[in-house]
């Protein structure tokens, strides 16, 4: 494969074949096809196939936009203001804005790579194409687990929301079984542009929930013993936080930037790929903003005490008013997840049947059947870690880092460079790409290794409940 050609563009109406010589692929792009069904069916099946193409290519960039803000932002925004805490105001500015940014290019180079080779389908087809099968059944893995990790984190929340809101003693296990089955009702819809509705109540509950946190945690600074002046923010970090504690806090961040990973499977969907540039950039700078106000303010107002998740701080009755606001943003986030996951894992099984359009019987059946199952992994992942931070960054650095930050630069330099890395169109991108990819490496291992360690050390010094039994969750 020739990085100046791009390494050939594949047609997409014509799955497993390249678009200049019209013969098979060989090697390991014979691994990237569409997933469209032989031209010779029968009549009744060319009608499901019609009625399911249709259904699948109804999102416009708007509803794109708002699909990755119902990914995007939730959980990272909840985590924001403890980061700040322990980085200090002026490490958690830079950090928001500097990686939103570098989160923002990233996005980017995937949509390129996304336009060239329109046959890609979700991150595994990219993997196709760097490594062959290993790289398909790679990624593919990686994504899906992603995805699980990611419903995991939502379930969990959902639990702590649940049990904050009652204020009752009832065992914490029974919420995170409620929590996981909310978020399998909400998975049941198969279509992107079916949830996009969703979306705006997403977006709407996390705002606000997030607006009613700061207008509290503002009131409670205020009315406290000194007023605001008296809180005990810092531009820089305070108490020494050892090198897990501040690594944490960055991965939590990196976390909150995490809507690359699905950025291919939500092309997928839209009727005009090439307006993904209005959607990134709409949610990259709306990110930056919030991420940037909500930890910087609620920090400011409540200092070293901020709790994470960060509406935790806005003292007991506006807590459970803003955890009853967020819990669509909660539960609706987590669906879309077990979504990509189960479109990805149900085409595959079902890459030359009728049955992966989902709207037959058996398309309905098995997709009930596969959502039960990932929901049922992601609560055991959730119970199996449940504490929120630590959650998070291991999700950060296992899985973001890479779909978010060391991938992109190497799709780059592998599949759409045009000329040598060295010439002087190349040079300038070549070093930002270069930097990216070490800065994911670096939240590969130092997330990684972080959060074992903060894990290790709840557990010694009794700060966590065990997997699995009904102690209170954090």
């Amino acid at each position: 494969m020739s990085p100046s050609n791009g390494g050939g563009l594949l047609d997409a109406n014509r799955p497993g074949k390249d678009c200049e010589s019209n013969k098979p692929l060989s090697g390991k792009n014979a691994w990237l096809a569409d997933g469209k069904l032989p031209e010779a069916v029968e009549d009744g099946d060319q009608q499901i196939i019609e009625a399911g193409e249709a259904k699948y290519h109804r999102l416009g960039w708007k509803g794109l936009t708002i699909m990755l803000i119902v990914e995007a932002i939730g959980l990272g925004s909840l985590s924001i203001p403890s980061a700040f805490a322990t980085l200090g105001m002026v490490a958690g500015v830079i950090c928001c804005v500097g990686i939103g940014l570098i989160a923002i290019y990233t996005s980017y180079v995937i949509g390129q790579v996304k336009l060239a080779f329109p046959a890609i389908r979700h991150y595994g087809d990219a993997g196709a194409l760097l490594m062959g099968r290993l790289g398909y059944e790679l990624f593919t893995f990686m994504l899906i687990l992603q995805l699980i990790f990611l419903t995991g984190s939502n379930c969990l929340t959902g639990t702590i929301a649940l049990q904050h809101i009652t204020d009752s003693g009832i065992c914490s296990v029974i919420f995170s079984v409620v929590s996981a089955i909310i978020l399998l009702l909400l998975s049941i819809p198969s279509s992107f542009a079916d949830m996009a509705w969703l979306g705006y109540l997403d977006f709407v509950s996390i705002v606000a929930a997030i607006g009613i946190t700061i207008i509290a945690t503002g009131i409670k600074g205020t009315n406290s013993t000194g007023g605001l002046g008296a809180v005990t923010w810092s531009a820089w970090p305070q108490g020494d936080p050892s090198f897990s504690d501040g690594f944490i806090a960055i991965s939590n961040i990196v976390f909150a930037y995490t809507f690359a990973s699905c950025l291919f499977s939500f092309m997928d969907e839209m009727h005009t790929p090439r307006d993904f540039t209005k959607s990134i950039w709409s949610l990259g700078i709306l990110q930056i903003v919030i991420y940037t106000v909500t930890g910087a303010t609620i920090y400011a107002f409540t200092g070293l005490d901020v709790q994470s998740p960060a509406l935790l701080s806005a003292g007991a009755l506006v807590s459970k008013v803003a955890f009853g606001i967020a819990l669509p943003v909660i539960f609706i986030s987590g669906a879309i997840c077990t979504i990509v996951a189960g479109r990805l894992i149900h085409g595959r099984i079902y890459a030359n049947s009728v049955t992966k359009y989902i709207n037959t019987t058996k398309g309905w059946v098995t997709w009930l059947i596969l959502i039960t199952v990932l929901t049922i992994l992601a609560w055991v992942i959730a119970e199996a870690i449940p504490f929120f931070d630590d959650l998070l960054s291991i999700a950060s650095a296992l899985f973001t880092s890479g779909f978010s930050f060391y991938l992109p630069p190497i799709l780059w330099y592998v599949l759409i460079r045009k000329g040598p890395w060295y010439s002087r169109e190349n040079l300038m991108t070549s070093i930002v790409n270069f930097l990216v990819f070490i800065f994911g490496l670096v939240v590969l291992v130092g997330g990684m290794y972080s959060s074992v360690q903060d894990i290790i050390n709840n557990y010694h010094t009794g700060n966590v409940r065990s997997p699995f039994t009904c102690g209170s969750v954090s």
